[in-house]
Parts: C-alpha cells; sequence; structure tokens
C-alpha cells in the first residue's frame, strides 16, 4: 500500500531515503556537469576520427547500462546500428559476469563499455577480445577500478565516471539510481558526436544540465503532490498494474528504463510497449482480470479484510506535442472504453536530448516516491 500521507511530508521522506535516491535524482544536472567535463579531459571533444563506426557495440552490468544501450539505439536511429552485448553467467556478481563480441565485430566497429562498477573481470577480458580484434575500446568506469588500470592506455581509452557531488549514495542500488545513468550516459554522448553519430555538443548538454536542475526543483520532495508531476503519478500508480505506452523514439527507452527502475527500486511490476502495437499487445488486460471493474468473486461478500485487487492504469509518455500522425487518441478511446485510467506525461518544448531528459527526470522522481511511500514502515 501506498502512503500518500508521506509524500507531502518531506522530513518524513528524508528519513525514509535511506539509499539517498532522492539526492541522486536531484543531483543528476550536477552529474552531467561533472560527466562532461571528464570527457573533455579525458580527450574526448579533441578527437579527429577517421570516419564513423560501422556498427556500435555497448557492454556493462545492469539496469544503467542497458538504459544507456537502449538511448543510444534510440537517438543514433539510422546512422549506425546499435547493439547491446548481453552478459552470460551463473549469478549476477561482477566477478561471474562474461561478454562475449560477436563474430563478426572488427576493426570498424566502436565498443563501448559502461560500468558504474569497474570490478568486473569479464569486462577486462572484453576489452583484450575487442583489441585484438581491431575494435576500438571506450569505457566508462570510477576512477579507482580494476578495469580502468586494465584498459586505460592499453587496449583503448576510459573516461572517469562522474561520481556524485557530496559522495556517493547506496552502491546496492546505484545502477539504478538517477544519477548513475546520467553519469555514464555523457561521457558517451560527448564521444559519439565527435564521431557524427548523434548531436551532442557541448552546449547541448549544459542544455540537459539545466533542464534536469529544473525538473529536479518541480519534482522536489518540498513541492506539494497537487504541483509535482512526480508525486502525482506515483500517487495515480499506487496498487496499480502500470501499462507504460511509448510514443516517439525517445520515448521509447524512457518508458522501458522506467518499467525496469519501478521493478528494481520499488519492487512493482510494470509492462512498456511502444504505440500503436502497444493496442493490441496490452488491449487483452484492460479487459481482463487487471480491468478496473474485474471481480472474479462474488459481488456480495465482506471484503472488509481484503486486499485492494490490482487494476491496470495506462501511463502515455510522448516525446512529441499532440497533433498530427498520432497514435495518442486511439489510445485513450481503448483505456476510456475499458474504465482504465490513464497517465499522461509530455515535456516543455525543446531538443530531443532536452525532451529526454525531462521525460527520464521525472519518471525517475517517481519511481523514488513509489519506492519510499510503499517501503515497509513507511
Amino acid at each position: 500500500m501506498l502512503d500518500e500521507s508521506l509524500l507531502d511530508a518531506p522530513d518524513a521522506l528524508a528519513r525514509a531515503d535511506r539509499r539517498d535516491l532522492l539526492r541522486g535524482a536531484a543531483e543528476a544536472g550536477a552529474r552531467v556537469r561533472t560527466a562532461a567535463r571528464h570527457a573533455t579531459e579525458a580527450g574526448i571533444t579533441e578527437l579527429k576520427p577517421e570516419g564513423r563506426p560501422r556498427a556500435v557495440l555497448v557492454a556493462g552490468p545492469g539496469t544503467a547500462a542497458t538504459g544507456v544501450a537502449d538511448l543510444i539505439a534510440a537517438l543514433a536511429g539510422a546512422s549506425a546500428p546499435v547493439t547491446r552485448i548481453h552478459p552470460t553467467g551463473v549469478a549476477p556478481a561482477p566477478g561471474a559476469l562474461r561478454w562475449t563480441l560477436p563474430g563478426w565485430a572488427g576493426s570498424v566497429d566502436l565498443l563501448l563499455i559502461a560500468t558504474a562498477d569497474g570490478s568486473e573481470p569479464g569486462l577486462a577480458l572484453l576489452a583484450e577480445q575487442a583489441y585484438r580484434r581491431g575494435c576500438t575500446v571506450v569505457a566508462v568506469a570510477p576512477l579507482r577500478s580494476p578495469l580502468r588500470e586494465a584498459v586505460h592506455g592499453v587496449h583503448g581509452l576510459v573516461v572517469p565516471m562522474a561520481s556524485a557531488p557530496h559522495g556517493e549514495y547506496d552502491a546496492e542500488t546505484s545502477a539504478a539510481g538517477p544519477g548513475t545513468l546520467w553519469a555514464l550516459f555523457t561521457p558517451l554522448l560527448a564521444l559519439l558526436d565527435r564521431v557524427g553519430l548523434v548531436t551532442a555538443p557541448a552546449e547541448a548538454l549544459q542544455s540537459v544540465a539545466d533542464r534536469l536542475d529544473r525538473t529536479a526543483e518541480r519534482c522536489g520532495p518540498a513541492i506539494a503532490t497537487y504541483s509535482n508531476p512526480a508525486k502525482t503519478l506515483a500517487a495515480e500508480l499506487a496498487d496499480s498494474l502500470p501499462l507504460i505506452w511509448t510514443e516517439g523514439d525517445a520515448a521509447g527507452p524512457v518508458g522501458r528504463r522506467f518499467a525496469s527502475v519501478l521493478a528494481e527500486l520499488s519492487g512493482r511490476p510494470a509492462l512498456a510497449a511502444a504505440l500503436p502495437e502497444a493496442l493490441p499487445a496490452h488491449g487483452g488486460l484492460l479487459a481482463g482480470a487487471f480491468a478496473a471493474g474485474a471481480d472474479p468473486d462474488d459481488f456480495f461478500r465482506d471484503r472488509v479484510e481484503d486486499t485492494e485487487p490490482l487494476h491496470a492504469r495506462v501511463v502515455l509518455l510522448r516525446d512529441r506535442p499532440t497533433g498530427g500522425l498520432s497514435a495518442a487518441p486511439a489510445a485513450r478511446e481503448l483505456a476510456l472504453g475499458h474504465d482504465t485510467a490513464i497517465s499522461e506525461l509530455e515535456p516543455e518544448e525543446g531538443s530531443t536530448l532536452e525532451s529526454l531528459a525531462e521525460l527520464l527526470a521525472v519518471t525517475d522522481f517517481a519511481a523514488v516516491y513509489l519506492a519510499l511511500a510503499s517501503a515497509p514502515g513507511a
């Protein structure tokens, strides 16, 4: 159950936030600025590439690396295929994970490694394998990590991961933490700008940091629920199965990350799909056991001791203004036709990167509020 009273009690939220997740969300803009500076100091902005890579490969553990790969693929579009190398192993522990280059990877391809840990021997072995194949290797990893020592200057270039401005928050959740994504993603954006796959010059990264700061002000714990989009979304998703429907290239990876972070931080299931395919894919959930009016048991039985049933709720994430060719009207019609509530998020005007940053910030804050207000003893 969600304790909605906690959402408007900043001091109680702070006491419940033992992992400093709210601080991580608020510091995302600062992490972008620090990461951009680290990229410059590492020489990325001075690179003079001979041409675009044939393909981009992305490797790393956890939610953050998955999000980085997904975001890069969305931004690169048709410029180059982007492939995430999925880890294998007997456990999710750093020492057990292994990554293997696809057989076709070679000297015209670019390998990006993103890790908030840096102790994974499998990533060092991957970098060595890529070096033997002639792949260019660029990694973002903590400054004092075995991976940085193994790769830097020998098998590739390593950019130090931007640490939190006032010290790291709990490492147990750092892979899904809001600031970690930007600490890993920003230097790779600067690199991909240099090789011509995305448009992310220094001024664009500054605009992203500014948008993250403004969104953090709107979504902070001191802002009341009625005017706070993240708290409002968290309250709306209480005791529901979120069906996250996305429209627009940048909204897709945001929706998929939102579903992953909801599961990892707050222990809540969610399903994400892009419009218009989401309508037939999830339509059965709106008419089945998760429908708003579904109750398979006797209507007249005593429900005083029963928990509330889990009903579906649609979350519509869009990265472009309403109008034109859009499946949003059909999505609203389907949801409302099944008496299913719908929440909508759409960013303010700006570049694709700014829109993406705003959607990520609001959904990250919402996931954190759900985690804090739903925690045992909260």
